[in-house]
């Protein structure tokens, strides 16, 4: 059977959409995620124990002609593997300002304003228990939203979450990993270093360069990023901001053009065609060179962004981000341990902010701004109760939130006190926000 050109046009005009394929992804990152806490948890209250705290401070020395590392494996997990998680963070960051939610005021204005809310109120609980005390450079912790733990929630709730709404989810998580990489940027960063902040300075000028010279070789910009991770690492700012910093210059435009692009395609069918009507012995050799042909036609299509995102996205949901979460879970849960979180400010301060600052934050300040009709969303049950359910499943902090008190706090009491905290609310948030969503909306198709 000939395969006509309008057969091909139809499937180029109807891919998998980038926000389904963005919450599959998601979704079995945040199972995973709930997954691989549980198991430290168990594991650090084992017989096991004592290897599971033995690997996370277990010292691996890299050593290069003209700098040394010297990182315990904890280190290496949140200075290193989360680097290619917060280079994801500023690539998808990137991709929404330019073609997404975030790419035009209108649709930019909701999740920007729910977002400033749902981080701004969480602050000030915690501040309010704990300014003035030794703990209060942990006010960061609950201003995050775990994307991968809320998307797993909402897709456990199947059709009776409308797309608008995980659309909605999606771009408030982006701008709130925005104020996030701020955060931590600003108030989380040690003393500089002079020297390694001028490299630093230097590797983002040549990134620049590259894009500005629509170079789109992905090997380049990954070994100009290793360079600016390893001067990130040693300037004092956190290494992560590197990632961040690398995301948002990769190219995330294409510089072939359409017409350029359907016939480079047509022309590689017509080559697979051909292939199938050659001699028995020629089929195979041609058949393989027309699809390495379609095959370069695809990869020069895209943006080094889009392939970079695309290759690192399973990397990072199903390797990175359960290892992040089983390496920083754990914590030996005695009965003194847990009687110190129950009287600890620092425990309800996140706990408070995270289940009231959030929900109260995003729900009232979109509220607001529908009520002033600014947006395009309806004032009906099914809309308040959904907003409001998803409010409350933004009280989810766990990934970003136990990443900030690694930095917050350098006793190991008051980091236990952190994720005993983020891991109650993180649970009771999920919970809550599921049976509200359940219970008050009916299966609707998208």
């Amino acid at each position: 059977m000939r395969i006509k050109k309008e057969d091909i046009l139809k499937l180029i005009k109807s891919p998998k959409l980038p926000i389904q394929e963005f919450f599959e992804s998601e979704s079995t990152s945040g199972i995973l995620l709930i997954i691989a806490a549980v198991i430290a948890l168990i594991v650090a209250n084992s017989s096991l124990s004592s290897y599971y705290f033995d690997l996370l401070h277990a010292n691996i020395n890299i050593q290069l002609p003209f700098i040394t590392f010297d990182k315990t494996f904890h280190h290496w997990v949140n200075d290193g593997l989360m680097t290619v998680f917060f280079l994801l963070v500023g690539m998808e960051i990137k991709r929404e300002l330019v073609h997404g939610e975030l790419s035009s005021f209108k649709s930019a204005l909701l999740p920007i304003v729910a977002a400033f809310g749902g981080a701004i109120l969480p602050a000030i609980i915690y501040l309010s228990l704990n300014k003035g005390t030794p703990y209060e450079s942990g006010w960061g912790i609950p201003m995050a939203t775990d994307i991968a733990f809320a998307v797993g929630v909402l897709t456990l709730l199947g059709p009776r979450v409308p797309l608008w709404a995980k659309i909605f989810l999606t771009a408030v998580a982006v701008v709130d990993d925005i104020i996030a990489v701020l955060v931590i940027a600003v108030f989380y960063t040690a003393e500089l270093n002079t020297t390694a902040l001028l490299v630093s300075a230097f590797a983002i000028l040549v990134l620049i360069f590259m894009n500005w010279k629509k170079v789109n070789s992905i090997p380049i910009y990954i070994l100009i990023g290793i360079i600016l991770w390893a001067a990130v690492l040693k300037s004092g700012i956190h290494a992560t901001i590197a990632g961040v910093l690398l995301g948002f210059i990769i190219p995330v435009r294409t510089v072939i053009k359409k017409d350029e692009l359907l016939d480079d395609a047509w022309k590689g069918v017509r080559y697979l065609e051909e292939s199938f009507s050659s001699s028995e012995t020629e089929t195979g050799i041609k058949k393989a060179s027309a699809l390495n042909y379609l095959s370069d036609v695809i990869i020069n299509s895209e943006s080094p962004l889009h392939r970079l995102e695309h290759k690192l996205n399973n990397w990072v949901a199903y390797f990175i981000m359960p290892v992040f979460a089983f390496t920083n879970s754990g914590l030996v849960l005695s009965t003194e341990v847990i009687s110190t979180a129950g009287s600890s400010t620092i425990t309800w301060g996140i706990i408070l902010g995270l289940f009231f600052g959030k929900q109260i934050g995003i729900f009232l300040s979109t509220f607001i701004l529908i009520f002033l009709g600014v947006t395009n969303l309806k004032v009906d049950k099914k809309t308040i109760v959904m907003l409001y359910g998803i409010s409350v499943i933004s009280g989810i902090g766990f990934t970003m939130s136990l990443f900030i008190s690694n930095m917050a706090f350098t006793e190991n009491a008051d980091l236990e006190n952190a994720k005993i905290g983020i891991i109650i609310v993180s649970l009771v948030c999920g919970m809550l926000g599921y049976l509200l969503i359940r219970l008050f909306t009916r299966k609707q198709k998208e």
